[in-house]
């Protein structure tokens, strides 16, 4: 018997369950990154016996109850919390077309043919339209991986306007659509109304199979000359306000946009997927969970626990200057087990952790933006200029429910979706103070860049609280602001937009 285990030969991984305590028949055992821990495991609470006796001593306790949770701290990177954000936001990922959806059957790519530009699977390819934009990622020849412009499509294929080369793809190989090529002369920028507008100028596309809602975010503009608008005002990160047949329309603009005639250009528009806490009764999915620790080997194997009916409770995402963006989770759970070497892991595929790096707060924040929320105005003036530390928190205020003959809980109840958190800005002028003596509606956005690829959060409706300046001699003049987030006029309290793709152009 070993007399010590480190901690560095313990890993972390879930898999959904399909229902309270209960796992599919083949579970997938995603793995996490965690660089701590909180409380992980299962409290045990005793009773002692006290009966009245002459030694006047106690008698042994009983066990009464259970109390079962958990939390871990991990890097945020562009791959390793799309997924269980699903959890904390009780909601399905509203995602774009792909051949390996998220809560769906993958579609199975078959071949990759060089002499036509062909991806060819059995079916299932017929939702990949000309003129989209599509990532190409899995595939062994580097040829046939990145951004690809779709030609046509049907059932059994998708033609590209690249080189490919002949390939038999492995079961990682996918396609995911990312964005559309617009035609030349297609869209131009209309700024008449209260809002800019994309407007469709000339063909027939019918800007709503685009697949657009209201609340998420867009970016305009690729990196050739051809694919942008020529004012830079117009390219860059937008949330979409509206979308209709033969216009978008737009606020939380990068800039002042201003009227453009796309004259010569094949406007890129770039798009990802989208999870925030819905309004609507059907789009509300409680998920719970199994999370598996092991914890290094007996001498019959690998031992582990497990944290058992867990369903997501706070989320904190910390940001400071100089530091990688991080992400606290934390679940209450209906019970938890332990298991020795002789029993094994559960059962179940386990796949690789795919590697990708983090997002840091010095160079990866393309965006950041807290503003007063001004009907009319696209692009309102920002609150502060810089900060030195932002926390959001979102809360699912789930509870544990105990019964009579049961150890642990049988359910867990989950209360309101709270966000909030907190922020510290640099002081500029005095708008933020008077915001918040003003219960002034504001918002909050950031855009997290990173090789081509990126994120935003987006919190449409803020009440600011605090608001008493720092001052201190010999430094700058600081701002803590506290944030009350509420639901906003798309009827969600929090949005985030994950986005697979972006140009070059996005990283400034």
């Amino acid at each position: 018997m070993a007399n010590k285990i480190d901690s560095n030969v313990t890993g972390l991984r879930y898999a959904e369950e399909t229902d309270i305590k209960t796992l599919p028949g083949s579970p997938v055992w995603h793995p996490l990154e965690p660089n701590s821990y909180n409380d992980f495991g299962g409290q045990i609470s005793t009773i002692a016996r006290n009966p009245i006796n002459p030694s006047r001593q106690r008698k042994k306790g009983v066990t009464t109850d259970l109390d079962a949770s958990g939390g871990f701290a991990q890097d945020i990177t562009q791959t390793n919390l799309t997924r269980l954000l699903q959890g904390f936001f009780f909601a399905d990922i509203r995602e774009k077309l792909t051949t390996a959806p998220m809560n769906g059957a993958a579609v199975v790519l078959t071949g990759v043919v060089a002499s036509t530009d062909t991806y060819a699977a059995a079916s299932g390819l017929a939702g990949f339209l000309a003129g989209d934009l599509v990532l190409a990622s899995g595939f062994a020849q580097a040829a046939n991986n990145g951004l690809k412009q779709v030609a046509s499509s049907t059932a059994g294929t998708v033609v590209v306007g690249d080189g490919l080369v002949d390939e038999t793809p492995g079961a990682d190989a996918k396609l995911q659509k990312v964005g559309f090529q617009f035609g030349s002369a297609e869209i131009n920028v209309d700024v008449s109304g209260s809002y800019p507008r994309l407007v469709r100028a000339s063909g027939t596309k019918d800007l709503t199979t685009l697949g657009l809602i209201p609340g998420e975010w867009v970016f305009i503009g690729g990196d050739a000359a051809a694919t942008k608008f020529t004012n830079a005002a117009n390219n860059g990160f937008a949330r979409v306000r509206a979308v209709a047949a033969a216009y978008i329309e737009l606020d939380k603009t990068a800039a002042t946009m201003v009227t453009e005639t796309g004259t010569g250009k094949t406007l890129r528009l770039f798009f990802g997927n989208v999870i925030k806490n819905e309004a609507a009764a059907n789009l509300i999915k409680r998920r719970s969970y199994q999370l598996e620790r092991t914890l290094g080997q007996d001498a019959n194997g690998t031992m582990s626990e497990y944290l058992v009916g867990a369903v997501p409770n706070e989320m904190s995402l910390q940001i400071r200057q100089a530091d990688k963006v991080t992400a606290e989770l934390g679940f209450i759970a209906v019970d938890n087990e332990q298991r020795d070497g002789s029993v094994g892991v559960k059962s179940g595929t386990r796949p690789d952790l795919v590697e990708a790096p983090a997002f840091n707060t010095s160079s990866d924040f393309s965006r950041i933006k807290m503003h007063l929320v001004t009907a009319g105005n696209a692009n309102p003036n920002p609150l502060f200029a810089f900060l030195t530390e932002l926390t959001l928190t979102v809360n699912n205020n789930v509870s544990p429910n105990k019964a009579v003959a049961v150890l642990g809980a049988f359910d867990v109840s989950a209360g309101t979706f709270a966000v909030s958190g907190s922020v510290t800005a640099y002081f500029a002028d005095i708008a933020a103070v008077q915001a918040v003596r003003n219960n002034s509606d504001v918002a909050l956005d950031f855009a997290l860049v990173k090789n081509n690829a990126g994120m935003v959060w987006d919190i449409p409706l803020i009440a600011l609280g605090d608001g008493r300046l720092n001052v201190e001699q010999d430094q700058p003049i600081t701002l803590p602001l506290s944030i009350e987030a509420a639901e906003g006029s798309n009827k969600h309290t929090l949005l985030f937009n994950e986005f697979p793709y972006l140009p070059n152009a996005a990283d400034v």
